[in-house]
């Protein structure tokens, strides 16, 4: 390599900003789709951590209420009709159908069973679509980021060839410039899809856990209220 090649070589600036502002507008559209994306899914993953742990403190601290031995009434009093926590909100809806299957007289509507179930179930399913969302997101991110950096690199690298072409001229001070803005629009996909991956299997297994322990808790309050209904 001669001494003009290396010193121009060596002027070059390979920041990621000096890459993003050499690179061609298609390429820097997708760089900053990337990172937009990467930011994006960051934010879903730490909402996500607070809201499934509180999600499970709120479980908690329900359970221990609920098994303490307080009449299921006055727990109901308690925490009112309109309660803010998942599992009060569970427990409240088996509660408000159970009040409502009683006729004037005290007797039981019949099939009162069937709608405390159902109305547990609807609540249940409130929130796993409550704790589900965002997650489309990241896995959204997670499969197609590496595409979209892909077709950056594949735009980088044409744009390169073209000014190699265009110079008649393939020494280092050419080539480099062009292969390392196209090479980071690869490594921006990588580095939004694999934290997505990661964290929307991880996200996915714990709402699975906690939509798990109240799907168990409401099987356990039906078959109490199921107890009181054959008495």
């Amino acid at each position: 390599m001669d001494t003009t090649t290396l010193a121009n070589a060596q002027a070059l600036d390979f920041s990621m900003l000096a890459l993003f502002g050499r690179a061609t507008f298609a390429a820097q559209v997708v760089m900053i789709m990337l990172v937009v994306s990467s930011f994006w899914s960051w934010s879903i993953i730490i909402q996500k951590h607070i809201v499934l742990r509180r999600a499970r403190v709120e479980a908690s601290i329900f359970d221990r209420a609920f098994w303490s031995g307080e009449p299921l009434d006055e727990l109901f009093e308690k925490i009112g009709s309109q309660p803010e926590g998942a599992s009060e909100k569970i427990f409240a809806a088996g509660m408000l159908e159970w009040r409502r299957s009683h006729r004037q007289d005290g007797a039981l509507i019949a099939g009162a069973q069937a709608r405390i179930d159902r109305s547990m179930d609807v609540a249940i399913a409130k929130e796993g679509e409550e704790l589900g969302r965002g997650l489309a997101f990241l896995a959204t991110v997670g499969s197609t980021a590496p595409f979209i950096g892909l077709f950056g690199t594949v735009w980088g690298i044409k744009h390169a060839f073209e000014q190699i072409a265009i110079s008649q001229n393939t020494n280092l001070a050419v080539v480099a410039p062009g292969i390392a803005e196209a090479l980071l629009s690869t490594g921006l996909g990588l580095l939004a899809a694999i934290p997505a991956v990661i964290f929307y299997n991880k996200l996915s297994s714990d709402s699975d856990r906690v939509i798990s322990g109240y799907e168990a808790f409401a099987d356990e309050f039906a078959t109490i209220l199921s107890r009181q209904l054959d008495a």
